[in-house]
């Protein structure tokens, strides 16, 4: 069984043992974790019978704690102390249940504890009480999952292609999904491959890290690719991950990629976002793809909580709408980067289309992206094919950010168009959505174009200046105007406003009180509309005059009219009206229109020179001269606008409020001129005499 298909359609192949016995969405609590166990199983053949001797001998010695002595004898930083292996269970099943209960009992603590993620006793009953178990362990018996024979790269896509099938089967979350290994090989390059000689010198310690880690497929690509550059290098990995089945696969996988299990211990269990398990981590190297349009109203409580703290916690930024949680994992990574002092980071995050626009200025997206632009950590922006992902076919793109940047790079963004046909090859066969992949080559040439920065091909890679993505968005007001005139419909109008409905509504709660006070409020409306109807019928085109007039009837009607009421009667009688006079306020001020109102976006520009100090080298936006783009792009057509001089940004108090998006297809845009219209007329003829032959056959 050498082919990586065959391998995974043979541990499939147990959901046609159970199936009759097991619901569809109940696979996995099988499949999984026996593969896991298997795989472990295999790991410590070698070495079992040396531990049996060595735990008989600390035990009949009397010795307390032998747990070194069980490690150093399996090899590993885990062990089994139990007389069982799966040959010895296959080989006596007369109590099953018990014994393979006995011989996941007989591992080292550390490793238990993982096993018991996947509630494997649970399992163990429901099997045995379906006459089961035996099959299930049987089967698995026949496979050898051992290192030298499935490799550690294989093992990763075993384990992801039987949850790919899980999650495909029950489509329950297609905002969860696992990253193909090309795109993990891919972010692991853009971060890790600019580092090459950074990364040269004997001993060189590295801190990886992935706050939503899976199966743990981008920590061990990262720390091999780190090792290929620097076999000397010491790669320590750290992680968390939410999701008990997968943290299970991954801390188990890494208990077995080393001798001193330190990665395994590194990774927690636990929702990042809610509860960060490496509080006081630094990182050097960080990757990820979280969930994508996954809401955090489950952690809204604590994230909010956290934002309170400003930049002395995690979400100083800002928060995104509850609907979409990429930017909190976004800004927890920022928050765990090395100051540049003691040599920075550099981050890989694969997210959705999103991020780089969701939200107006001001919004918490607008403000997150302005942050991370406004302290130049932005490096590059790839933009990959569709269809690379199992469960979603969403454009995706991966986002480089550092704190070190080159000078070179400050102060500007790359963006990658790789959504070319250059940059992907069809797959012989679809997984799920996924009908495309990056070959190791194509892989490369997105890499080169990463590296060659402004030298690149302009056709698929731009530079621009972190301010471009910046605007200011400017409130333009218009003046209200209005007429006015007291007819039968708008009085009409006047019954629909809550002041003058009110009038006629009593709270008493005596019956008679009621009544009473209801009917002087009837009596009140009769005389205001009493009161209107004698207003002149002309049709007023100044709301002073009218306002005038509405006062004089009222004195002479001796009627008392609140605030509320002139108001209600003013929205009743009004109309907006483009020749009317301009309304003004107290001030004698032109009062804006709320219904005319509009919005300009002005691009941002830069004032002054970067900073020196490598330390903090952003460049500080300024307004672009509204003024003179209000005089050249508004006030030609709207004579009588204005800006809202009111309306400014919370943080530098110039007008209009700044905000930040990457428009990814602006930048990248090509025309396509429509067809000639020869060419239009002629497929028209071609298909109405294609519907008069259908036609004709229908009617013969």
């Amino acid at each position: 069984m050498n082919n990586f298909n065959d391998k995974v359609n043979f541990i499939w192949s147990i959901a046609d043992l159970i199936r009759d016995e097991f619901r569809r969405s109940d696979y996995q609590d099988v499949i999984l974790p026996f593969t896991v166990l298997r795989r472990i199983d295999c790991v410590l053949t070698p070495t079992r019978e040396r531990v049996r001797q060595v735990y008989a001998d600390t035990q009949s010695r009397g010795l307390g704690n032998p747990d070194a002595l069980l490690r150093s004898a399996s090899g590993f930083s885990f062990y089994n102390t139990s007389r069982y292996d799966f040959d010895a269970l296959v080989g006596d099943s007369r109590d099953l249940a018990r014994n393979l209960k006995a011989y996941i009992q007989g591992f080292s603590p550390n490793m238990r504890q993982v096993l018991e993620k996947f509630a494997f006793n649970a399992t163990i009953d429901k099997l045995a009480e379906k006459n089961l178990l035996f099959l299930v362990l049987e089967k698995f018996n026949t496979i050898d999952l051992h290192p030298d024979v499935v490799g550690n790269h294989e093992m990763g896509y075993i384990f992801e292609e039987l949850i790919r099938r899980f999650n495909e089967a029950l489509n329950e979350n297609p905002g969860e999904h696992f990253t193909p290994r090309e795109v993990i090989q891919l972010m692991v390059d853009a971060i890790i491959l600019p580092d090459r000689e950074r990364l040269q010198p004997s001993g060189y310690v590295v801190l990886l890290y992935d706050p939503c880690c899976g199966s743990g497929g981008m920590l061990t690509t990262g720390k091999e690719r780190i090792l290929e550059i620097n076999p000397q290098a010491q790669v320590e990995l750290y992680g968390q991950e939410v999701n008990d089945e997968t943290y299970a696969i991954c801390k188990s996988d890494l208990y077995m990629k080393s001798a001193d299990g330190r990665d395994a211990e590194h990774i927690a269990l636990g929702n990042t976002l809610k509860e960060d398990a490496h509080p006081h981590g630094r990182f050097d190297y960080m990757l990820a793809n979280p969930p994508y349009g996954k809401e955090w109203k489950g952690e809204q409580a604590a994230v909010e909580e956290e934002a309170k703290r400003g930049y002395h916690g995690r979400f100083g930024a800002g928060t995104p709408r509850i609907s979409d949680g990429q930017l909190l994992f976004l800004q927890h990574m920022i928050a765990r980067m090395r100051p540049l002092e003691d040599g920075g980071s550099r981050i890989g995050i694969v997210m959705n289309g999103s991020p780089l626009f969701t939200g107006d200025a001001g919004s918490g997206e607008s403000e997150i992206r302005r942050w991370i632009l406004e302290n130049d950590w932005l490096d590059a922006i790839i933009a990959l094919p569709g269809q690379l992902f199992y469960n979603t076919g969403i454009g995706t793109y991966i986002w480089v950010l550092t704190n070190r940047k080159d000078p070179a790079r400050r102060h500007k963004v790359q963006l990658i168009d790789a959504t070319g046909e250059r940059f992907w090859s069809s797959m012989r066969k679809s997984l799920g959505q996924k009908r495309r992949e990056i070959t190791a080559t194509q892989i490369a040439e997105i890499i080169a174009l990463y590296q060659a920065f402004d030298a690149a091909d302009p056709d698929v890679s731009k530079v621009f200046d972190t301010i471009e993505f910046g605007y200011r968005k400017v409130t333009i007001e218009r003046p209200l105007r209005l007429n006015f005139t007291a007819s039968a419909e708008r009085l009409e109008r006047l019954g629909e406003q809550s002041a003058f409905k009110n009038l006629a509504v009593s709270k008493k709660r005596d019956s008679a009180e009621r009544a009473k006070e209801e009917a002087a409020g009837q009596a009140e409306q009769a005389a205001i509309l009493a009161m209107l109807a004698t207003l002149p019928p002309t049709l007023y085109t100044n709301r002073d005059a009218f306002l005038g007039d509405l006062n004089a009837a009222a004195k002479a009607h001796r009627i008392k009219l609140a605030a509320p009421l002139i108001k209600a009667i003013v929205s009743a009688l009004g109309e907006r009206d483009e020749t009317a006079d301009i309304c003004t306020d107290s001030d004698g001020q032109p009062e804006p229109d709320s219904e005319l109102r509009d919005y300009e976006y002005v691009r941002l520009e830069a004032a002054g020179e970067y900073a020196e100090d490598p330390l903090r080298y952003e460049r500080v936006p300024l307004k672009q001269n509204v003024d003179d783009y209000f005089r050249r792009e508004v006030q030609p057509y709207l004579a009588d606008a204005w800006v809202n001089e009111k309306v400014t940004d919370p943080k530098d108090g110039n007008v209009g409020v700044i905000g930040y998006e990457i428009n990814f297809n602006r930048y990248f845009y090509k025309y396509q001129p429509p067809r000639p219209l020869h060419e239009i007329e002629t497929d028209i003829r071609k298909l109405e005499a294609e519907i008069l032959d259908m036609l004709r056959g229908i009617t013969h």
